[in-house]
């Protein structure tokens, strides 16, 4: 079991957000929609027109933009290997900005705009958490 692994839940365990991680261990990305005007949020949040009445979880096409990261050269969890983590800003498709890591990539391959597609790594404990690699050249 990877007990320093940093897991849903070792922030704040919140259900609203529990679909969202049942879902992620179904290799499903989903993003919190207003079905009113069809806005997406990620994290779960309340529509900033429409409020919270009627929002829902919906499945996310798992694509997006590299819009900014930072190369973590320092392990801050005994659960990371030595290899330095690219802690990245993905904007997904569906609108919202995503906190995830890069992989199956270098620092020095990366700018801004390079298309990406999720991914799902699963621990020793069971969890899957998204992550994210490019899926291509930059879109002009």
């Amino acid at each position: 079991m990877s007990a320093d692994r940093p897991l849903p839940g070792d922030v704040v365990d919140d259900a609203i957000d529990q679909p969202f991680w049942d879902a992620c261990n179904d290799s499903v990305l989903l993003v919190y929609r207003c079905n009113t005007c069809g806005t997406s949020y990620w994290p779960a949040g309340s529509c900033t027109t429409h409020g919270m009445s009627d929002m829902g979880w919906v499945p996310a096409a798992g694509t997006g933009q590299l819009h900014t990261w930072t190369v973590v050269h320092q392990r801050y969890s005994r659960s990371f290997t030595d290899d330095d983590k690219i802690v990245a800003v993905i904007k997904l498709d569906e609108g919202p900005f995503f906190h995830t890591n890069l992989i199956d990539t270098h620092a020095d391959d990366l700018k801004v705009g390079l298309p990406v597609k999720v991914t799902f790594s699963t621990g020793d404990d069971g969890v899957a958490l998204p992550m994210f690699r490019l899926s291509g050249p930059p879109q002009q």
